[in-house]
């Protein structure tokens, strides 16, 4: 194992603790630390023992030896110059192979993939924002370029997301992984979407990869979609707000919280507007702080609601269908393949591995019945 830094090893740590969903003082208390012992050694201030470290990296549920790993490598910047190489990591070897399907059926010339959609985001011109402003700013745009309202819900952020050349896995590949990654193809790109987590980081976690598709950036996978200081990554922090601003419009939000609060109260403004954009409380309530329409403590109070049965009810909720759940493959995609398969350019097997699983055999169209003077057609 490679010798680390007391700084560099904490901040392992508290990535690794920010992955596995679990706050400084719950991790104390699994690794028998106080919470500012944990603090502590998270900022490279106190070091910590093998044993120490033992118990951290077991409360953690990873092996110790991840951190003095160095960071799995990306993978190559562009498709069109170099191709995939062999991937390390789960989400890397997925999002290889996705990558490969996706540029395998796009070679056959199917219109149903919808890829020329990325031309649009190709000439738009777009740019790294680097203000929230610009991060507010390209939402909007993002929002133009898919065709949908600047108010609206995105009830089908990954319907949406392929209006763009943008096409959207996802895959339960459990909890101490990414949320999602992204990667660009010759002509535009592919996402997988974590879906051990629940549908609201899901599509959050969509919204946040449309980001580094929309400023091209080459490939990136995110441990997190979460706050991070603008001194630490500033880049990630914007693509955070344009996530919020994709899913929770700020007219929008701002109008109904302020309606609604007034005649309903707080609790019942929330779950309206978390079912009614498809979020969870927690990016609920960052948005309601970042557009200044509640105060501290009405934040930290939305973070803490749930949505119950009764709710559902009394309050009429739309629940759709969850987004994004357990294994999904791209709509564009699928209808791609299906068309392969009704013109007889890929077989029934291979039809059912590029499908993932997502339809049985006996759901494929049925074989063609042959005229017994097509023979003649295959003979020189």
């Amino acid at each position: 194992m490679a010798e680390i830094d007391a700084r560099t090893l904490g901040e392992r740590i508290r990535e690794a603790r920010k992955r596995a969903d679990l706050s400084q003082e719950e991790l104390g208390r699994e690794a028998g630390l106080d919470r500012t012992a944990v603090n502590k050694v998270e900022s490279g201030v106190r070091k910590v023992t093998a044993l120490e470290l033992s118990d951290i990296a077991a409360a953690l549920g990873v092996r110790m030896s991840v951190f003095f790993e160095e960071p799995t490598p990306a993978l190559v910047a562009h498709r069109s110059s170099q191709g995939l190489d062999t991937a390390d990591s789960q989400i890397d070897a997925l999002l290889a192979s996705f990558a490969h399907d996706v540029e395998f059926v796009a070679s056959l010339g199917v219109e149903e993939l919808g890829l020329d959609a990325a031309d649009a985001v190709t000439h738009a011109g777009i740019t790294h924002p680097s203000t929230n402003a610009e991060a507010e700013a390209l939402a909007g745009r993002a929002r133009t370029l898919m065709g949908v309202g600047a108010q609206e819900p995105l009830r089908r952020l990954s319907e949406c997301v392929s209006g763009v050349g943008l096409l959207a896995f996802s895959r339960d590949i459990g909890r101490d992984t990414a949320d999602a990654g992204t990667v660009l193809l010759r002509r535009g790109g592919v996402c997988l979407v974590n879906s051990h987590m629940k549908v609201g980081r899901r599509r959050l976690a969509l919204a946040h990869e449309l980001g580094h598709y929309l400023v091209a950036d080459d490939y990136t996978v995110d441990w997190r979609v979460a706050d991070h200081s603008d001194r630490a990554v500033p880049m990630e922090s914007r693509l955070d707000r344009f996530a919020r601003a994709l899913l929770l419009p700020e007219a929008a939000v701002t109008q109904l919280w302020q309606e609604k609060t007034t005649r309903f109260g707080e609790r019942e403004t929330a779950i309206v507007l978390a079912s009614e954009f498809r979020v969870d409380m927690a990016t609920l309530a960052t948005r309601v702080k970042e557009l200044s329409l509640a105060d501290s403590e009405a934040v930290a109070a939305v973070r803490q609601y749930r949505t119950t049965k009764a709710d559902i009810i009394e309050l009429n909720l739309n629940v759709g269908p969850e987004e994004l759940r357990q294994t999904t493959i791209p709509r564009p995609f699928a209808r791609a393949v299906l068309r392969l398969l009704r013109d007889e350019r890929i077989s029934r097997e291979r039809a059912l591995e590029l499908l993932q699983g997502t339809i049985d055999e006996a759901d494929l169209p049925p074989v063609r019945d042959r005229r017994p003077d097509e023979i003649w057609n295959f003979v020189s």
